[in-house]
């Protein structure tokens, strides 16, 4: 079947699809190849401190910590078992979406205090509206809130499904993306509600990053059943759009100053995605990366999209066609940098 890409009720060829792909603003500007042992989830990229954090999971389980200009080690929070990292900017105080969840300096990197809490910790946002980070489960319950300034928990929720990304607007409301409901939570950060829910399994499934313009009100949704970025009117949920993206997609990101989304893919894809109008937004172009690199985060102040990756060994013989890996090379764990 020919691949089409539909972006507000316009159909454009496969011709146009792969001359975005092969030219573009974007390319790799920097890479760290920076090792380690362990596994990792999300990168976040604090760009008023100016550091990159990515935890390490498994064996020596750690939060590593890099300049977010030069991509040099600036230290560690050791024995911490996360899959990711917030950080408020005004407290200087940062958390780990571990159990217990871990509060930190973010200048000192010293730990503050460990926080108890329930389910499985995995994503996790800050929102500067109230100064207070989310941290998701995909067990009940599905968020914990918890002030910034001294690290209380503030409430709990049950999102009714099992949450990947968040975005905030800044403004009190949040927008949420659950993964085996196929639906867009718009939550109220002040009540801690569900206010409305967006279906969209009528256009893609399995919703795996989310992004959000929150000043022309537009959500990008990156799906991974078929691998498209479902692009929504955040205010009513309608569908603006859609665009192809690779598969293996895991993170998504937007940039307000040049008004452009990104997904990353396992498959070793940046797709960039240009917002031409408050109603509609195109295929830019699509970046290779480092296959394995399917988390990503945006520098606020450089525009810069980070991604990280490692290289692994041939898998298992006994391993399923198309599934399964080998060991993780030693010292392959890399940082990416891509920018203009």
């Amino acid at each position: 079947m020919r691949r089409v890409l539909f972006v507000a009720g316009a159909v454009v060829s496969t011709a146009v699809m792969l001359a975005a792909q092969a030219a573009g603003p974007y390319k790799v500007v920097k890479t760290a190849k920076v090792g380690g042992t362990g596994g990792w989830d999300y990168v976040y990229a604090d760009a008023a401190g100016r550091r990159l954090y990515i935890p390490r999971s498994g064996d020596g389980a750690r939060i590593t910590v890099f300049d977010l200009d030069t991509l040099a080690s600036v230290g560690q929070i050791p024995n911490v078992n996360a899959h990711g990292v917030a950080v408020d900017p005004k407290s200087n105080h940062g958390f780990a979406s571990s159990k217990p969840v871990a509060m930190f300096d973010s200048k000192t990197l010293a730990m503050i205090k460990t926080i108890d809490v329930q389910g499985n910790p995995d994503g996790i946002l800050f929102d500067p509206f109230n100064e207070r980070v989310w941290v998701f489960s995909h067990a009940a319950p599905h968020a914990t809130i918890i002030d910034t300034k001294d690290g209380s928990i503030v409430g709990t929720m049950d999102l009714g499904g099992q949450p990947e990304q968040a975005a905030s607007d800044g403004a009190g409301t949040l927008y949420v993306d659950l993964e085996d409901t196929n639906v867009i939570a718009v939550v109220d950060a002040k009540t801690l509600q569900v206010k409305t829910r967006y279906d969209i399994s009528a256009t893609a499934k399995v919703p795996a990053g989310l992004a959000l313009d929150a000043k022309n009100h537009l959500l990008f949704a990156a799906c991974r059943n078929p691998a498209m970025m479902v692009i929504l009117d955040a205010n009513t949920g309608q569908v603006r759009g859609t665009v192809p993206i690779s598969p293996g997609v895991d993170g998504a990101g937007f940039n307000p100053a040049t008004l452009e989304a990104f997904s990353s893919q396992g498959d070793g894809t940046l797709t960039v995605v240009k917002e031409q109008s408050p109603t509609s937004a195109t295929l830019e172009q699509t970046v290779q990366t480092m296959p394995s690199a399917r988390t990503m985060t945006v520098d606020a102040k450089t525009g810069r999209v980070l991604v990280i990756g490692a290289q692994f060994g041939p898998a298992p013989a006994d391993a399923p066609a198309g599934r399964g890996r080998g060991p993780l090379l030693p010292d392959s764990f890399t940082i990416i940098a891509v920018g203009k």
